[in-house]
């Protein structure tokens, strides 16, 4: 099994239950075929994903979620930078608890990296349809 790391930023460490985490990350890559190299997590704020969002995708706006594939040998690889700001905003417009959110928003990463798009509105459905999915087996 692949490495899969949790980090904070100058935020609170939101991450619970790792363990149970990382295997529902694993079960998730292995029902696409794949199995994870190695993942890291982080949690910023929202300022310090913006700056990633503007330096790197040349967006100038919050977003909950930014991934970077790492991949360089077997298995799904990258950084899934995630701002714990707008998952607490989210889940309270979503009524829904911070957990389930960056559980969301946590999977929404991956399945970027496992190559699932959501430019269009098709795909932003199967998407939402793929998280909802997934989000059932934790």
């Amino acid at each position: 099994m692949g490495a899969i790391a949790f980090k904070a930023v100058d935020v609170p460490n939101a991450f619970r239950d790792r363990t149970a985490l990382r295997k529902w990350l694993h079960a998730v890559a292995r029902d696409h075929g794949h199995s994870i190299g190695e993942l890291n997590y982080v949690l910023l704020t929202d300022k310090a994903l913006l700056e990633y969002n503007q330096r790197y995708l040349d967006h100038d706006e919050f977003t909950d979620v930014i991934t970077f594939d790492g991949q360089t040998g077997t298995g799904v690889s990258g950084d899934v930078l995630m701002s714990y700001d707008r998952i607490k905003e989210n889940a309270t417009s979503f009524g829904v608890s911070a957990q389930n959110e960056l559980r969301r928003v946590m999977v929404h990463g991956l399945l970027h990296l496992l190559g699932h798009g959501d430019k269009t509105k098709a795909q932003k459905q199967q998407m939402r349809e793929l998280e909802d999915r997934c989000l059932g087996r934790l």
